[in-house]
């Protein structure tokens, strides 16, 4: 609410939307408000019957909770470099192809990159053209090899930083840790979220727990209160 109502220009009609959430619940009302930076708090608007703030929450109206529970129809974000391992991205393909999910293979140069196995892998986005807010989790897959080259691409940083802001759900392997420290997220601060990718068995877990779609337990270490 705060992201759309920071896009109306004209200041009363932000103050009139925070009006009528403090009919509905005034914490809201206040973290939009303060988000917002607004002076002054308006008077909650006129209802036409009385609010209640007294009831409990009810877990049948939860977004959160009553999710689609399955990667179904999603998107997964694989980010991969010369020298990837082609078994585990193999693995990663067809436990999302099992899952009625689909990924896009994003890379340093558009034509593709040569895997660990010595065979192609075709690349669908170029890392400056394929951001992982196109996607609903992302695998970062890089070889060793090359991590120096990634570490100087200011997108491929991006690539990770906005991905872990946004609660998404992160595979990696352990080559590509030195990413998540350049986007500024330190090592200690990995939650459930970021799975390791150790092998090709990992693959398939990796897939199921995408299906909780986001780590929202993230959201207060990345944002401000």
């Amino acid at each position: 609410m705060t992201f759309e109502l920071s896009k109306v220009q004209t200041p009363a009609i932000r103050e009139r939307v925070v009006s009528h959430l403090l009919n509905i619940h005034e914490t809201l009302a206040n973290k939009v408000a303060g988000k917002l930076g607004l002076q002054k708090m308006p008077k909650p608007t006129n209802a036409a019957v009385p609010t209640r703030q007294d009831l409990d929450p009810s877990a049948a109206l939860s977004i959160v909770e009553n999710g689609p529970k399955r990667f179904e129809g999603r998107k997964l974000g694989i980010l991969v470099s010369s020298g990837s391992d082609a078994g585990l991205l193999k693995a990663l393909k067809s436990a999302l192809d099992k899952a009625s999910a689909t990924y896009e293979i994003i890379a340093p140069k558009v034509t593709g990159v040569e895997a660990s196995d010595g065979g192609w892998i075709e690349a669908d986005q170029i890392i400056d053209g394929g951001p992982s807010v196109l996607y609903d989790a992302i695998a970062l897959l890089p070889a060793a090899a090359a991590m120096g080259d990634l570490l100087q691409e200011s997108s491929a940083r991006d690539f990770v930083a906005d991905a872990f802001a946004h609660c998404k759900f992160i595979g990696y392997v352990d080559a590509a840790l030195p990413l998540f420290e350049k986007a500024g997220v330190a090592i200690d601060a990995l939650d459930e979220g970021c799975i390791v990718l150790g092998n090709v068995k990992d693959a398939k877990s990796f897939v199921d727990g995408l299906a909780k779609l986001r780590v929202w337990e993230r959201e207060p270490n990345v944002k401000m209160p």
